[in-house]
């Protein structure tokens, strides 16, 4: 049984910053793609960034390059992700998700968490 928990969700300030983890468990994931997703209210859930876990290649969303990082633990199975300068627009619920493919679409990812609610105040 494949799980992935996301924890680090909270409520910030504009400008702020948070760290999302995701943990994952039930195989070895050297081979898999993590991805973030996002989902705020009454809007699709939207692709964030993803990351491989071996060669630490990303691919960012044009909406948060510059301002989220993406890291990744092989050791723990845990991806993070740091995100500065933070805008009231990047309030969601934010999702990690594993697929052995690189993809930016939510139907492209097998695997899911239950999510993290981050809100940013104005």
């Amino acid at each position: 049984q494949v799980q992935l928990v996301e924890s680090g969700g909270g409520l910030v300030q504009a400008g702020g910053s948070l760290r999302l983890s995701c943990a994952a468990s039930g195989r070895t994931f050297s081979s898999y793609v993590m991805g973030w997703f996002r989902q705020a209210p009454g809007k699709e859930r939207e692709f964030v960034v993803a990351i491989r876990w071996s060669g630490g290649y990303t691919y960012y969303a044009d909406s948060v390059k510059g301002r989220f990082t993406i890291s990744r633990d092989n050791a723990k199975n845990t991806a993070s992700l740091q995100m500065n300068s933070l805008r009231p627009e990047d309030t969601a619920v934010y999702y990690c998700a594993a697929d052995r493919l690189v993809g930016a679409l939510p139907h492209e990812y097998e695997y899911w968490g239950q999510g993290t609610q981050v809100t940013v105040s104005s």
